[in-house]
């Protein structure tokens, strides 16, 4: 089992900033590929970025610029720092963990990410 602890959502005016914080323990694999998803109201669940045991991160283009994904591996966290947020950002953000040696995946709780003014 693997057991994600996240932190670092809330209220945020647009242009502003914010930074998710993802902590993984437990059966951590060396081969993984971590991130984050978010869900809108009404809306399916869809990719934000990953990064993977290698380090090659990916990201939707609706977030391309404005958010940077990055890890700490002696902590096994994953951070995403979103800059420049907009209305449309506001979403459950859920991290995920991957572990690719076993093709089995975890998901965070989520946290809750609001853009208004």
């Amino acid at each position: 089992q693997v057991q994600l602890e996240e932190s670092g959502g809330g209220l945020v005016q647009p242009g502003g900033s914010l930074r998710l914080s993802c902590a993984a323990s437990g059966n951590i694999f060396r081969l993984y590929v971590m991130g984050w998803f978010r869900q809108a109201p009404g809306k399916q669940r869809e990719l934000v970025a990953t990064i993977n045991s290698g380090g090659i991160r990916n990201y939707a283009d609706s977030v391309k610029g404005r958010f940077t994904i990055s890890r700490d591996n002696a902590k096994m966290t994953v951070y995403l720092q979103m800059n420049n947020l907009q209305p449309d950002d506001s979403a459950v953000y859920y991290c995920n963990y991957k572990r690719l040696q076993l093709g089995d995946a975890y998901w965070g709780q989520g946290t809750q990410v609001t853009v208004s003014s």
